[in-house]
């Protein structure tokens, strides 16, 4: 995982706007899965950026992203439903990288991206 240099203005809207009044990992986790449930517009296609040990989805792979996970699932990580295989998968967000998708959403996942990238981390 890349370290990404520090961008002010995102960290200003994670800790203004993401995170803000959270005192614990709880309270963290709460705020990105509302944060990402009313900034991302579904459905949208994504592309798989990275693979991971949990996930089945290989690089490159192409998807539609459905919806948030239950939230009780992002407790720890933010994860988000796509179609597979005439069923609902949740896949981790860091993992998709948003096609054509309009600002907000892809601010959003760029934000959860950085959020990531720099080490941070719900608990």
């Amino acid at each position: 995982m890349a370290q990404v240099p520090r961008d002010e203005a995102r960290e200003e809207r994670l800790h203004m706007e993401i995170i803000v009044d959270a005192y614990g990992p709880e309270e963290q986790a709460t705020g990105w899965y509302n944060y990402l449930e009313n900034q991302l517009q579904f459905p949208f296609t994504a592309t798989c950026r990275t693979e991971r040990p949990i996930s089945p989805l290989r690089l490159g792979d192409e998807v539609e992203v459905t919806g948030m996970a239950p939230e009780d699932e992002c407790e720890r990580e933010m994860f988000v439903m796509i179609k597979w295989e005439r069923r609902g998968l949740a896949v981790p967000l860091s993992q998709l990288e948003g096609i054509a998708v309009d600002e907000e959403t892809q601010q959003a996942i760029e934000d959860w991206h950085y959020w990531v990238d720099r080490g941070y981390e719900l608990g």
